[in-house]
């Protein structure tokens, strides 16, 4: 399945920063997951159609108003599975 994993650093744990995505990618329809790492950045993972996880990567650049994202790293990839939600962990 098409995805982007994007892992972003900054002030992103422990300021809802994980509801905030879920929010913004149901909004947008994009499945896949985030979670914290335990270095303090957040790791995602979306699935969704080319314009939706455009759109969901310049929403987490831009980050919730609690947060303070210092940077982002996308890659695309291709994940042997297929999310019908998208879910926190």
């Amino acid at each position: 399945m098409k995805s982007m994993r994007c892992v972003i650093s900054g002030k992103v744990q422990g300021v809802y920063f994980r509801a905030w995505t879920k929010d913004q990618a149901d909004s947008l329809g994009v499945k896949g997951w985030v979670r914290n790492i335990s270095d303090g950045r957040v790791e995602v993972l979306a699935q969704g159609a080319d314009e939706a996880t455009a759109e969901f990567k310049k929403r987490l650049i831009q980050g919730s108003s609690m947060s303070e994202v210092k940077n982002i790293e996308c890659e695309s990839m291709d994940y042997d599975k297929a999310y019908s939600i998208f879910e926190i962990r």
